[in-house]
C-alpha cells in the first residue's frame, strides 16, 4: 500500500531553498538543524523555550517603544510569543541538545516559530516572512550569544523560585513536623558507624530540617546573580544594530513579564564571554543534593531491618520490594532521591566543565549547559516534592527499638566521667563488653554505687541540649524555679515551652515561599 505523500512547502535561508512538511512553524534554518543533529532525541525544556519566548516578546515590545518596529508588527511577534510562553507550539521545536555551538539553531527555531504564527495573525500565510522576517524582525536587535544565555538564566530563576524553592519548603516542613513528633523519642547516637551518646531522635529529625532550610536560604543567594542579564549585547557585547536605550527596555520588559528582578548586567562584555553565573549555581544544586543525598542514606540506615538491621524508624511502604522475596519492603523513596542526587552530581560536572569551555568573546557549549541546568532543577523539584509525601509524613519510631539502643550503649559512660572520671569509667565499659552486660550491671559488679550510676546515666537527662548561651541557662533555670513543686517532668517541660530554652526538638525558623518579586533579590545596598 502506497503511504500518502506529505504536503510540503518550499523554505529559504541564506544557503537555499529545502521543502519542509507545509503544516509546520518552524522554516529552513530549523530543518537543517533537525537533519544535522540527529544525536539524541533529547530537547531542550519548554521552561527553556517558555524563557526565549518572553525573550522575542521584551524585545518586541522594546522596538515598538523606541519606534524601531511598526506597531501592528510588533504586536503579532507578542501575540505569537505569548502562545509559545504558554506551550501552543511545543510539538514545533525539534532541535537536538547536541546541536550548533552556542545555541544558534535552538535560537533559530524559535524565531521561525514565532514569525510563522506572526504572519497568520496578520493575515498571511504560515511561513510568509516577506509579512514577518524571523531574522529582521523576531530576533531584531539580538543574537544567539546574548539571547541563548539570557534564555538559561531567566527559565533558571522561574524553576528556582516557582518550582524549587516551594518543593523544598515542603520538604524542610515536613521534616520539622517529624522533630517534633518525635521530640520526646530517646536513642543511641552513632559516630563512626558506632555507638555514641543519646539523643533525641526528634535533634536528628531537626537537623536535615535546618540543612534544608539553610541550602534553600544559599540557593537564594546564588540566584540573585541569575537575575543580572545582557540582553541588548548583541553578538559581542558592544550592542550592535540596536537602538540606543533597547538593552534597559528590553531587560524592563523582561522583569515585567516574569514579576522577577531582572537588571541590566554591570558589563555586557564579561556577560556574554562568561555564563559563570549558572555554573555557579549549579554548583550551589550540587551541594544541595549531596545534602539531600546525606539525609536519603541516613534513612536507610535508621529503617534497616526489620529483624536484622537499625529498624528505629519505618519508612512508608509504598510497593513491594522485592519480586522474589514475599513480603519485603524497600526503602525505595530514599533510593530514588539517592539516584537523583547522583544525577545532579553529573549534570554539574557537564556545566562546569562546559563553562569553562569559552574563547575569547563568546563561550558556545550553552545549550549542554541549560539542558543540564535546567535538568537538575527539574528532578529536584519533582524528587523533593514526593520524597515528602510519600516518605517523610508517612516515617513512624520504632520507640522501644530506640529506648533499648539508647539504654544498652556503652557509650553512656561518657556520662560517668564526671562522677567517676574517665579511667573509672573505661574500667566498667571494658567489664560490661568482657561478661556481656549493661554498664548498670557491670557497676554493680564492681562495686559502684548504684544510686550515682542511675543518676548519671539517666538518658532522658543525658539526651537533653545543654544551654548554650548565659541566656538560654538563666531561661532554663528560672522555668525550673517556676515548675516548682510540679517536679522533674514539668520542670522539663517549662523548659521546653520556654522561648529561651536550648533550641534542641526545635521549632525551627520557617522560611517561606519567597514572592517572585524578591525571590533571590540582593539586600538593598549589597554587592557582589
Amino acid at each position: 500500500m502506497t503511504e500518502p505523500t506529505q504536503a510540503t512547502r518550499t523554505a529559504h535561508d541564506s544557503l537555499g531553498d529545502l521543502s519542509i512538511p507545509a503544516e509546520a512553524y518552524y522554516g529552513a534554518q530549523t530543518a537543517r538543524a533537525i537533519e544535522n543533529f540527529p544525536i539524541s532525541g533529547l530537547r531542550l525544556p519548554h521552561a527553556f523555550v517558555r524563557a526565549q519566548a518572553i525573550i522575542k516578546w521584551a524585545a518586541a515590545n522594546a522596538h515598538r517603544d523606541l519606534g524601531a518596529i511598526d506597531p501592528a508588527k510588533a504586536s503579532a511577534i507578542c501575540a505569537a510569543a505569548e502562545e509559545v510562553i504558554a506551550g501552543k507550539h511545543n510539538e514545533w521545536f525539534l532541535v537536538d541538545v547536541y546541536q550548533a555551538g552556542a545555541g544558534t539553531s535552538q535560537n533559530m527555531n524559535v524565531n521561525e516559530v514565532i514569525a510563522s504564527r506572526a504572519a497568520e495573525l496578520l493575515g498571511g500565510e504560515r511561513g510568509d516572512t516577506k509579512l514577518v522576517h524571523p531574522n529582521d524582525d523576531v530576533n531584531q536587535s539580538q543574537s544567539t550569544n546574548d539571547t541563548i544565555h539570557v534564555a538559561m538564566q531567566i527559565a533558571g530563576v522561574e524553576q528556582l523560585a516557582h518550582q524549587l524553592n516551594p518543593a523544598l519548603a515542603k520538604l524542610e516542613s515536613a521534616l520539622h513536623a517529624k522533630a517534633e513528633e518525635f521530640a520526646h523519642i530517646v536513642k543511641s547516637g552513632r559516630t563512626h558507624l558506632q555507638d555514641a551518646v543519646p539523643l533525641r531522635l526528634g535533634d536528628e529529625f531537626g537537623a536535615w530540617a535546618e540543612n534544608i532550610r539553610r541550602h534553600r536560604r544559599w540557593l537564594e543567594q546564588a540566584a540573585a546573580n541569575l537575575l543580572d542579564i545582557g540582553l541588548g549585547g548583541n553578538a559581542v557585547g558592544t550592542g550592535i544594530n540596536t537602538p540606543p536605550g533597547f538593552a534597559q527596555t528590553a531587560v524592563r520588559y523582561v522583569a515585567e513579564f516574569t514579576g522577577l528582578s531582572f537588571r541590566i548586567a554591570d558589563n555586557p562584555f564579561t556577560f556574554n564571554q562568561n555564563p559563570d553565573e549558572v555554573v555557579l549555581v549549579s554548583g550551589v544544586l550540587r551541594n544541595l543534593a549531596l545534602a539531600l543525598q546525606r539525609i536519603a542514606n541516613d534513612l536507610r540506615l535508621l529503617s534497616s531491618g526489620p529483624r536484622t538491621g537499625l529498624a528505629e524508624v519505618e519508612l512508608p511502604a509504598v510497593q513491594p520490594g522485592s519480586s522474589i522475596m514475599p513480603g519485603k519492603v524497600n526503602p525505595v523513596m530514599a533510593e530514588m532521591l539517592n539516584m537523583v542526587a547522583y544525577q545532579v552530581q553529573g549534570c554539574d560536572t557537564t556545566v562546569a566543565q562546559a563553562g569553562g569551555g569559552g574563547q575569547l568573546e563568546l563561550n558556545v557549549m550553552m545549550p549542554v549547559m541549560a539542558a543540564n541546568f535546567l535538568h537538575s532543577i527539574a528532578i529536584l523539584v519533582n524528587a523533593c516534592d514526593v520524597f515528602a509525601d510519600k516518605c517523610v509524613r508517612g516515617i513512624t519510631a520504632n520507640e522501644a527499638r530506640c529506648h533499648q539502643y539508647a539504654e544498652h550503649t556503652l557509650s553512656l559512660a561518657t556520662a560517668l566521667n564526671v562522677e567517676l572520671g574517665y579511667e573509672a569509667a573505661a574500667s566498667i565499659v571494658k567489664h560490661a563488653l568482657a561478661h556481656d552486660l549493661s554498664l548498670r550491671e557491670a557497676g554493680r559488679a564492681l562495686g559502684i554505687d548504684e544510686a550515682a550510676m542511675a543518676s548519671a546515666l539517666d538518658t532522658d537527662v543525658i539526651s537533653q541540649v545543654v544551654p548554650r548561651t548565659q541566656a538560654q541557662a538563666a531561661g532554663a533555670a528560672g522555668a525550673r524555679q517556676a515548675a516548682g513543686a510540679a517536679g522533674a517532668a514539668g520542670a522539663a517541660g517549662a523548659v521546653q515551652a520556654s522561648e529561651t530554652a536550648p533550641a534542641a526538638n526545635n521549632s525551627l525558623p520557617s522560611r517561606g515561599a519567597a514572592t517572585a518579586r524578591t525571590y533571590g533579590q540582593r539586600p538593598q545596598g549589597s554587592s557582589d
